[in-house]
């Protein structure tokens, strides 16, 4: 495997970063995960303007243009001969001192990007549904760390996540401070009431997800009723379907939160639709490249 740090393609065991780097000192930096489908690098575009916007939230100046970090992407895919890849783009502050003081790390940015597999989940349960947990952890208020940025401080999602596994279940289900459903450790997440779609709306404390809003334009092209309704887990117990979504997870259907069986116990109609629907846009939607 070759890894894009700083210009150059390096052997996984030679792509190496200060141990003064920001990034590893104070989560001093900001990430994306991305996907790419036989050759196609899905909603690229979007995925980089998430990036940039995120470091333009927390002053840091990426050292690459826009098409500069996408030309390095596909270089990168290109050069490890990976038709289907997950792709992380890490982008910290860079060498500093001890302090905080993010000027010392000025002209130091570090850029890093990886082309690997991820299996999130096991397969069986994309075809029959995962139970989730609600967490005692709560999500992070907008005031303190925004969910718009993608940090690479994850530390309040790995939290949740480690009370996940502790509870014998692969995924949790967050709250916000009000007790309002924000979303999973690395997932939004909808449920289908009566045949139409709802999921939490971005001030509840939400990362504005890629696939969510794929999922969202795929249910109103198929005239489907979309809202991005403040949701309490009374809502998620009594619905109809519940699906998680994200960029590593896709689509994944949930049938049990916190002991309660969610509809039928059984992925739902809307559910296989969006996910096949998903699927082909897959195959359409992105930058495409030639190994």
């Amino acid at each position: 495997m070759k890894v894009y740090l700083n210009g150059k393609w390096l052997d996984k065991k030679e792509a190496k970063v200060s141990v003064f780097d920001h990034g590893f000192l104070y989560g001093d930096g900001v990430f994306e995960g991305i996907r790419s489908y036989n050759c196609l690098v899905f909603k690229l575009r979007e995925h980089i303007d998430r990036l940039y916007n995120s470091a333009q939230a927390i002053m840091l100046q990426i050292p690459l243009s826009k098409e500069e970090m996408i030309n390095a992407i596909l270089k990168t895919l290109i050069i490890n001969s990976l038709k289907d890849a997950y792709i992380r783009v890490v982008v910290s502050r860079g060498e500093g001192d001890l302090g905080l003081d993010p000027r010392k790390c000025y002209g130091n940015e570090t850029v890093v990007i990886i082309t690997d597999k991820i299996v999130l989940y096991p397969q069986k349960l994309y075809q029959n549904g995962m139970a989730i947990v609600t967490v005692p952890t709560v999500r992070n208020i907008p005031e303190a760390l925004n969910p718009q940025i993608k940090s690479l401080n994850y530390l309040n999602n790995i939290l949740a996540k480690i009370e996940a596994i502790n509870s014998g279940v692969e995924e949790a289900l967050m709250l916000n401070h009000l007790g309002y459903v924000a979303e999973c450790t690395g997932d939004n997440i909808f449920i289908v009431k009566k045949d139409e779609l709802f999921t939490p709306p971005q001030y509840m404390g939400t990362l504005r997800g890629i696939t969510r809003d794929t999922v969202l334009e795929i249910a109103k092209s198929k005239g489907i009723g979309t809202y991005e309704n403040v949701l309490t887990r009374y809502d998620i117990y009594t619905g109809d379907e519940c699906f998680l979504t994200g960029t590593a997870a896709e689509i994944i259907p949930v049938v049990m939160v916190d002991g309660r069986k969610i509809g039928n116990g059984k992925v739902g109609k809307i559910t296989k639709l969006i996910m096949g629907e998903f699927r082909n846009l897959t195959k359409t939607e992105g930058i495409r490249y030639s190994l």
